[in-house]
């Protein structure tokens, strides 16, 4: 069960849909959550040259200003929390981006669950690159939450995006305390005959789900490479489908990524909220 949330709060974007998703869950859950915060310190005020004190100086007021933007972002979140009842512990960052994100994703590795917003490149800001870091450092389970997500987060139908990988399975063990609590099951398959070995096939996974005590059934798609992403959020709005499961391909330095096609895709994109593992 999630009962230790991490919650990622921007600075630099709207963060309604974070706030409606993650404070739903939590209470629904009765789990406890840190809410983290981090204002950005500019790079270029982070080089303290040897007897540079009015640099350090200079540095340590950036900081101190990224600080409050963090403070600022928290306390809506802070008052949200408090209005629904639930546990919550507030932590402000002032860094410059790299140590930001080194900072969440050691954070992120001792929580049951991270819960983040999908990326918008239309807004270019530090808070794009931070949710991709704790996919990619935190070990656990990651939410995604659409930023056009409004409301209650509900997931009675969930879509398990399944091509029978290593991070497939990790990202459907990482979702039983979702999948336990679903009303429906919907195994998705793209391509499964030629994609997906017969040993870790779709009927293979829902015979041992169904053991767990877990109804599921299979929609096996067929969709060209590049077509793989528009044909599961296609399905997922067709089902009424609340969560996605997926796994997180790539891998992640701060200055060069790596992203999987339809994990790229998918964080574009995306208009169901997502749980992804790496």
């Amino acid at each position: 069960m999630y009962k230790d949330i991490l919650v990622h709060i921007p600075t630099e974007r709207p963060t309604r849909a974070l706030i409606d998703g993650s404070i739903s869950l939590a209470a629904k859950l009765n789990a406890h959550v840190d809410a983290v915060a981090a204002g950005y310190v500019a790079g270029s005020a982070a080089y303290v040259l040897e007897g540079g004190a009015a640099v350090a100086a200079v540095f340590e007021l950036e900081r101190e200003r990224a600080l409050e933007r963090a403070e600022a972002a928290l306390a809506v979140f802070r008052s949200e929390a408090a209005n629904a009842g639930i546990s919550c512990t507030c932590h402000p960052l002032g860094a410059i981006p790299v140590d930001a994100a080194v900072a969440l994703g050691e954070m992120a590795r001792l929580h049951d669950l991270s819960i983040v917003l999908q990326p918008d490149p239309a807004q270019g800001s530090f808070d794009n690159d931070v949710p991709g870091e704790i996919l990619f450092q935190s070990g656990g389970p990651v939410l995604f939450l659409p930023y056009t997500f409004r409301g209650a987060f509900k997931a009675n139908r969930i879509g398990i995006c399944w091509d029978g990988s290593r991070l497939a399975a990790r990202a459907m063990r990482d979702a039983a305390p979702f999948l336990a609590r679903a009303e429906e099951i919907v195994i998705i398959t793209i391509n499964e005959a030629d994609a997906v070995p017969d040993e870790v096939s779709a009927s293979h996974l829902a015979r041992h789900l169904g053991r767990r005590g877990l109804s599921t059934r299979t929609a096996g798609l067929s969709a060209a490479r590049a077509d793989i992403q528009p044909t599961i959020l296609s399905l997922a709005a067709d089902e009424n489908i609340g969560l996605l499961v997926m796994g997180g391909y790539g891998h992640s330095r701060w200055q060069e990524r790596f992203l999987g096609g339809v994990t790229r895709a998918m964080l574009e994109a995306m208009t169901v909220p997502t749980l992804m593992s790496h």
